[in-house]
């Protein structure tokens, strides 16, 4: 049986901060809402699943997703790249296992990025928030669909709402410091690994 590895997209494989933070306060003005200005108060979004961090302050998040999803062809994407140190140890790591993705992001925004870097082939599956809103669910769904266990299965993430929904889905966690969160605050959420380099990625 393989290893599954799981990653989150933005804050792990790709330095993107900057454009989601955009993109998701271009949706809230063509919504009617007030744009969340303070990066802080936006990184508390990903304290918990994003979709119901912004459902709690009253977005409707079945329009906030069609409205992402129109205005996904006017981002910016050129400003996305891959965090340099992580591209050789995604080939070196990849030998025997299962790599899947599994974002709050559009999957097909995802797989553009994967393409343009030639990463498109390091991943068997990209699931984006068309899928499924939860990722929790989401890890559900992988496991079962590569026919792997939990025990066996690592979820790598940059936020400590990525961690709490892998922890809660049963697999192993791995915090990684150079994302969206610092490692005091994935440290909250008590993941199994907290690494600070992509190569300490291959001891796993």
């Amino acid at each position: 049986m393989e290893n599954l590895f799981i990653f989150d997209f933005d804050g792990v494989i790709v330095d993107s901060l900057g454009l989601y933070e955009k993109s998701v306060n271009v949706c809230l003005e063509t919504m009617g809402l007030p744009p969340i200005p303070d990066r802080r108060e936006f990184l508390t979004l990903f304290d918990d699943n994003f979709y119901e961090a912004i459902a709690r302050r009253g977005v409707d998040v079945g329009e906030f997703t069609k409205v992402a999803a129109s205005i996904a062809p006017t981002l910016d994407y050129d400003s996305i790249r891959p965090f340099p140190e992580l591209i050789p140890v995604l080939k070196k790591l990849r030998k025997g296992k299962r790599f899947v993705i599994i974002s709050s992001n559009s999957s097909h925004a995802i797989r553009l990025i994967l393409k343009k870097y030639s990463l498109e082939l390091c991943f068997d599956d990209v699931l984006g928030y068309e899928f499924m809103l939860s990722k929790r669910d989401k890890i559900y769904h992988a496991v079962t669909a590569f026919r792997t266990d939990r025990e066996r299965s690592y979820y790598i993430g940059d936020t400590k709402g990525d961690i709490k929904e892998a922890r809660s889905a049963g697999v192993k966690t791995i915090g990684v410091t150079w994302g969206w969160h610092p490692r005091e605050r994935l440290a909250e959420a008590g993941p199994d690994y907290l690494i600070d380099l992509p190569e300490e990625l291959l001891k796993f």
